[in-house]
């Protein structure tokens, strides 16, 4: 048995969860997201808990029993609380502007500023120009395109200059020394 997969998910007071043909619906005050769940698992939403389970040991039901549980688990979270990536970026004049609509300017080094087009479901914001915050309700979209930002300048180990995540460790690697006679 999983040892993920078999425990329970408590649901909080603000959530709502519909089982209706292999698609779950959770609802909460940040909004709703869906997810299509293969047939061979069950999933039982009672006395404010979500149990999964699987029909039979198969391979097929083994691999996916932990993961629909933690992605059931990822969608309560996030309608109820969201999920939250900050980045920092470093370098001298780098700098970061969310207040151009739908898009992020990023002075990032290049001979021209460079735009990113932002998901419909996530929040950017910048509090301070070499700041970045990315919210949203669905777990995967704020890691991926928080992965896509960071993939413009990725921190170099000489210096450390790129966008990073808040809490990333760049480790630096040493020069190149002039040898002694």
């Amino acid at each position: 048995m999983s040892q993920i997969g078999r425990m329970p998910i408590a649901i909080p007071e603000n959530v709502e969860i519909v089982n209706a043909n292999n698609n779950i619906c959770v609802k909460g005050k940040l909004g709703s997201l869906e997810f299509n769940f293969d047939s061979c698992l069950n999933i039982d939403i009672s006395d404010g808990q979500v149990i999964v389970s699987r029909e039979s040991e198969q391979k097929k039901a083994r691999e996916l029993h932990g993961l629909t549980r933690s992605l059931i688990n990822n969608m309560i979270i996030g309608v109820s609380e969201g999920y939250e990536k900050k980045m920092t970026l470093v370098g001298t004049g780098y700098t970061a502007d969310a207040s151009k609509g739908n898009f992020l300017l990023l002075n990032v080094g290049f001979s021209h500023p460079v735009y990113i087009q932002c998901p419909d479901s996530i929040t950017i914001k910048t509090p301070q120009p070499t700041e970045i915050v990315i919210t949203g309700i669905d777990k995967q979209l704020v890691g991926q395109f928080s992965a896509r930002i960071r993939q413009i300048r990725k921190p170099e180990p000489y210096k450390g200059k790129g966008i990073r995540y808040s809490d990333e460790n760049v480790r630096k690697k040493a020069g190149k020394t002039v040898g002694a006679k």
